[in-house]
């Protein structure tokens, strides 16, 4: 299939097991000998692979297994049993739930659709996104079979600011639009930005705009790290500017599209420098500003529209919530947004975007729903290279999922010197009688 419909990806091995909600016990003690043991009638093998392994201390036999029961049911001494593990249950928090971080982690590890023939164990309903219900094309019209490839679905966008008219010359024959401003088409309504928080590196960095190279979207990051990428990857960058035309001198070679900090006098800085400013510096490029997730956002955006700022960036928090409010989620902020555009007659002239606690493909097609034209992804990313989502990294403790971790070690000249520093030096002396 075209490249224009699908995402080829190609499997690599994983760095860590990664972690699995239970994991079997099995008590050696009181083993009645059966002369057929139910270990060796495990239709998976999961007990004749049996190992550990010594670097993460993990026994393989809890990744392996198929959850089936059948030896749990089958041991006549009941010695085998599975228990729901404590560590997986700790990862994440209340958004970012270790279910959602597991199933990231196996979508990134076998790059397939997260799709179970056990029906749905999750509530009836649930806060912000879990609250919207949707039809499965496939159940309601059956005649549509996208998520398998046979039929193909468009889920290009185009960013920046269409126009509400056309002018026809007297004659009828030709037409324009007026004040026509650049538009950007993208193969898929998702955006990458690097997470606000995360062990990553420079190489990793790269890595992220060669994906959105691949993808043809686009990978938002700020100035500073947009000058560490290499060259050549200018016309899929998205790099973060103050409210200054001379910014636009700091861009990549190539850049299509910049978004503007605005910071709490933003109105008397628009009001100073102007739309106008920034498409005369740099007519090619569209502008895009973005609007936090608090206070009067509607109006805020609304007015950023009116003063020609074509593309509206809505950001909520990492958990896809208010900066403000914590009980306001995400999907009404959207909806707030875009109820207010439509109110003022401008929507269908602006591309809104909206960012924050994204973790869920269904999330996508969701906050679509509620009015946005496309979404920012950056956490996802973080969790498909096998992040607990554990926030270490904020109090600047060492990442457990990376080499040179020391916390099971103990060095002699590190503990010699916590022990007897303080005790000063002592020259050793023996006399003899």
């Amino acid at each position: 299939m075209p490249s224009k419909y699908v995402i080829h990806t190609e499997t690599v091995p994983r760095r860590f097991q990664p972690l699995i909600q239970s994991g079997i016990i099995a008590w050696e003690e009181g083993c009645l000998k059966c002369p057929v043991c139910v270990k060796t009638k495990c239709v998976y093998g999961v007990y004749d692979h049996r190992g550990l392994d010594a670097r993460q201390m993990v026994e393989s036999i809890d990744n392996a297994c198929m959850n089936c029961l059948r030896c749990v049911q089958g041991c006549p001494n009941e010695l085998i049993h599975k228990s729901i593990n404590p560590e997986f249950m700790a990862m994440g928090d209340e958004h970012w739930t270790p279910n959602i971080i597991a199933s990231l982690w196996k979508q990134a590890d076998s790059g397939k659709i997260p799709v179970s023939g056990a029906g749905y164990p999750g509530p009836f309903s649930g806060p912000g996104f879990d609250a919207i219900w949707t039809d499965m094309s496939e159940i309601v019209r059956p005649t549509r079979d996208g998520i398998h490839g046979r039929e193909y679905i468009s889920t290009a966008i185009d960013l920046g600011k269409t126009p509400s008219y056309l002018v026809f010359d007297p004659e009828g024959e030709k037409a324009w639009a007026k004040d026509f401003s650049p538009l950007l088409n993208i193969p898929l309504p998702i955006i990458l930005r690097i997470p606000e928080f995360g062990a990553i590196s420079e190489k990793t960095i790269s890595g992220w705009a060669e994906a959105a190279k691949r993808l043809g979207t686009l990978f938002s990051l700020s100035t500073e790290m947009s000058a560490k990428i290499p060259e050549g990857y200018g016309p899929w960058l998205l790099p973060s500017i103050s409210a200054d035309v001379e910014a636009l001198e700091e861009l990549p070679s190539g850049c299509r599209m910049v978004e503007l900090c605005l910071d709490d006098d933003w109105h008397e800085t628009m009001k100073r420098r102007g739309e106008k400013s920034f498409a005369q510096a740099c007519p090619t490029v569209l502008i895009s500003a973005k609007v936090s997730m608090a206070g009067a956002m509607e109006e805020k955006a609304l007015q950023l529209v009116e003063a020609g700022i074509p593309i509206i960036h809505l950001e909520g928090n990492f958990r896809g919530r208010g900066f403000d409010d914590p009980e306001k989620f995400l999907k009404d902020g959207i909806r707030s947004v875009h109820l207010k555009l439509v109110e003022a007659g401008i929507r269908d002239n602006v591309t809104l975007l909206a960012s924050g606690g994204i973790s869920m493909a269904e999330h996508v097609a969701k906050a679509i729903i509620c009015g946005a034209d496309g979404v920012f992804m950056d956490f996802p990313m973080l969790i498909a290279m096998e992040c607990r989502m554990c926030r270490r990294c904020e109090k600047g403790l060492s990442c457990p999922r990376l080499r040179g971790e020391v916390g099971r070690a103990m060095f002699f000249e590190q503990l010699d010197k916590e022990t007897f520093e303080g005790m000063g030096t002592v020259e050793e002396e023996c006399e003899l009688e």
